[in-house]
């Protein structure tokens, strides 16, 4: 039967030589000591090694471990740190909050709510986030507004953090709605405002459940606990494990009797050993400690197992080897018949008769290393695809895990050569799309296809000064440039400068456009690349309005002082307000004009304008909510900040605002059946802000508008939102406001102006201000 089976798989010549005699046993005692033996060695020895060695090792590979991982929970307390120092600085909690009746002023109140509720969303770590306002009359925003009374123990407790010494610190604090709740750590980030004191803080609260799932990651084993500690060894939270307040405390004084700094060792407490790492994160004025400790039971057991299962395998092999040892022969030619399978998988079998198999498996070699000869052109030709897709990654943060020696290895893979040079981002956007579609070079929807073409000459341009050199195309009128540059190249050419006019230049005879083009400071980190990007991008929105093409250095924006903001013409919005509410299609069209004139007026930056015609749209669309409209029902169902924010030109921004908001809002405003209704309102409007400073009333603006007096009390509101007296004593002490601001009239004269007596002019007005009109005054020239 051996005989058959080795005839029918075996090689003529290996046939003859098989036999049964002394080579043959010999053969069979060879195969049984080479499968069994061996294996049970190895079985011993690990067995042996996994209670000493291997315990080293192990621990070796938990501390890399957890040092990874403890880098990245430093840097989401990091990135709540960062965004708790942008929060701050925003213009919403600048020093005239001290002076703002929150009451009245709804909008303040209603815009720091948002801006807490969603800079809230945005912080993962953050469980609430809340503002709180010093003075005579304390607020709070939890970000709901409350107002707290002065001699309240919790006003207290938040005016004691704002006299502490530091600017930003840490603190375990108690939340205040819920004295059950056991203390949560808090970041607290006092605000000056522009002031020389601090009036106000910013208190980010922990999630406390988020903080324990962070902590979870340095404990991969269930058995296992980790914590966090102050300096002073206060415990800031844990991963609540399975450890008692006993083995904490213990193990706090083992990381103390250590020293400070990062440590790993071995730790016995009661029957178990555990492997204990430890480091530090430098947080803002203090110093935390976070510790990880995992059973060694739970780290060696499956190196144990597996050396009792070798073992235990090994001897049970030991008994099947002597009964398949004689089946091992006719397994020798078996790889060789595998491979020769492969080799001959799909193709002809008798095409392999009678030839020798190392000779096909020269020939199919040979044949397959044609192939990857062929792959490695493909894979050169793709490259600089592959490295644009790379650096889009890097720049957009994805890859914030990886190291910087990772991300070497990456730029290496792609070919770029990295040393002591420095990188560089160039940042161009184009500009003229109106003026080309006049011109006919392009239409409106070509605006990836431009991109496509600018990152095409861009790429010409600067693969023939720079060796290591990559763009990106954004596909919106956009492209980044990445450069590698030697600072002695920079000397010697004059800095980036006339590369990037030769990039103007070009694109500009090409492609009949003008372009704006940002250089960025430099770094040296391939993971500051992002931060450089951008900030090349962000240096975009300082371009000169309507200024022709552009070069915006970095370093020279910061050094400079802040531009002022653009002059916001409220007046125009106003009337064109008006010429929408009264149906007036042309006048509308044309105030627009007027507004974008004005606000474009002496050449403002990009941002400026941008935030001037954001605060239109948000006019026009309360405006037509105030109309009884839902926005989203009239105009198109897109998010028209976003649209809005993209356009870069006065004329698209014009047509923009003609077709997408006055148009579908004076169309409906013209189907409603009470549109006549609305008329003989803002006629009434009309009559009251021309007529203001004489003694009017609801009779006379009747007789004016041709209705009756009750009609247009109910109507006046119903479409305005408030009575005919409010309104008007609303009115008059707006305009009474901005002759204090901006005129040097005697108080009687402007009391005269807008309709009232002195006397009863100085009672209505502190009324409605809480101050008299001269102290209204010299308020505003102090500030």
């Amino acid at each position: 039967m051996l005989t058959k089976f080795t005839r029918k798989w075996l090689p003529r010549s290996s046939v003859f030589s098989m036999g049964k005699g002394t080579f043959y046993r010999k053969s069979l005692v060879l195969i049984l000591l080479i499968t069994s033996i061996p294996g049970l060695i190895t079985g011993l020895l690990i067995y042996w090694f996994s209670g000493g060695r291997i315990e080293e090792v192990m621990v070796h590979l938990h501390k890399n471990q957890i040092t990874k991982r403890a880098e990245s929970i430093g840097a989401q307390f990091e990135h709540l740190e960062l965004s708790m120092s942008h929060l701050s600085f925003e213009p919403i909690f600048d020093f005239r909050l001290l002076e703002t009746d929150f009451f009245r002023q709804f909008e303040v109140t209603r815009d720091i709510t948002k801006t807490l509720m969603v800079m809230e969303g945005s912080m993962p770590l953050t469980a609430k986030l809340e503002f709180y306002l010093s003075g005579s009359s304390p607020v709070q925003f939890t970000p709901q507004f409350n107002l707290l009374s002065p001699d309240s123990e919790e006003n207290r407790q938040l005016h004691a953090w704002l006299k502490q010494d530091s600017s930003v610190y840490w603190k375990l604090t108690p939340f205040p709605t819920d004295s059950s709740e056991k203390p949560s750590l808090a970041l607290i980030h006092k605000i000056s405002g522009g002031t020389m004191d601090d009036y106000g803080v910013l208190i980010a609260r922990t999630n406390e459940a988020q903080l324990q799932d962070l902590l979870k990651t340095l404990t991969p084993y269930e058995e296992g606990e980790a914590f966090l500690m102050q300096e002073d060894g206060t415990l800031l939270v844990s991963s609540s494990g399975q450890a008692t307040p006993e083995m904490l405390d213990a193990l706090k004084k083992e990381i103390a009797n250590r020293g400070h700094g990062s440590s790993s060792f071995i730790w016995k407490w009661g029957a178990l050993k555990y492997s204990v790492s430890s480091g530090q994160f430098e947080r803002i004025g203090t110093t935390w400690t976070y510790v990880s400790a995992a059973p060694m039971s739970a780290i060696t057991s499956p190196v144990v197992f597996m050396s009792k299962l070798i073992v235990q395998v090994s001897c049970a092999g030991m008994l099947l080897a002597a009964v398949l040892a004689w089946f091992a022969s006719r397994r020798m030619y078996s790889p060789l018949a595998r491979l020769m399978s492969l080799l001959a998988y799909g193709k002809q079998q008798d095409s392999s008769k009678g030839r020798d198999e190392f000779q096909l498996i020269e020939e199919e070699w040979s044949h397959l290393t044609r192939e990857s000869k062929a792959l490695q052109t493909k894979f050169e030709t793709q490259l600089p695809q592959l490295r644009q897709g790379f650096l889009y990654q890097l720049i957009q943060g994805y890859m914030g895990s990886y190291t910087e020696e990772e991300l070497h290895e990456r730029m290496r893979q792609y070919g770029w050569n990295l040393d002591n040079d420095r990188y560089y981002v160039l940042f161009i956007r184009l500009i003229g799309m109106t003026h080309a579609s006049a011109m006919s070079s392009f239409t409106h929807g070509d605006e990836g296809l431009i991109s496509f073409a600018a990152a095409n000459i861009a790429q010409d341009v600067v693969s023939e000064r720079f060796q290591h050199c990559q763009v990106i195309n954004f596909h919106d009128l956009t492209v980044g440039i990445l450069l590698k540059v030697d600072e002695a190249w920079l000397e010697e050419n004059n800095g980036l400068y006339p590369i990037a006019e030769s990039l103007i230049q070009t694109l500009n005879a090409i492609l009949k456009l003008q372009a704006t083009i940002s250089i960025s400071s430099s770094c040296t980190q391939v993971k500051q690349l992002p931060w450089v990007f951008e900030e090349a991008r962000n240096a975009l929105n300082y371009r000169k309005w309507d200024a022709g093409s552009q070069i915006l250095n970095v370093r020279q924006l910061k050094e400079q002082e802040r531009t002022q903001g653009a002059s916001y013409p409220f007046m125009i919005e106003r009337e064109m307000i008006q010429a929408m509410r009264t149906s007036k299609l042309d006048e509308a069209e044309e105030l627009l004009g007027a507004f974008l004139e004005a606000l474009t007026q002496g050449a403002p930056i990009d941002l400026n304008v941008r935030q001037g015609i954001l605060n239109l749209l948000g006019a026009l669309e309360r405006e037509i909510m105030q109309s009884g409209l839902n926005p989203n029902d009239i105009l198109a169902p897109v998010n028209r900040f976003e649209q809005l924010s993209s356009l870069r030109e006065s004329e698209q921004i014009r047509k923009w605002f003609i077709t997408q908001i006055i148009r579908p809002f004076m169309y409906e405003m013209e189907s409603r059946s009470d549109h006549k209704i609305k008329k003989i309102v803002e006629q009434a409007i009309q009559f009251i802000e021309h007529n203001y400073m004489r003694d009017i009333s609801l009779d006379e603006c009747a007789d004016v508008c041709g209705a009756n007096v009750f009609m247009l009390s109910r109507s006046f509101k119903q479409v305005s939102g408030t009575n005919f007296i409010d309104y008007l004593t609303d009115l008059r002490m707006e305009k009474a406001k901005a002759l204090l601001r901006n005129s040097e009239q005697k108080i009687h004269d402007i009391a005269m102006q807008v309709g009232y007596q002195h006397s009863y002019f100085n009672r209505l007005f502190k009324k409605f201000e809480g101050v008299t009109p001269t102290q209204f005054r010299e308020s505003f020239r102090n500030t």
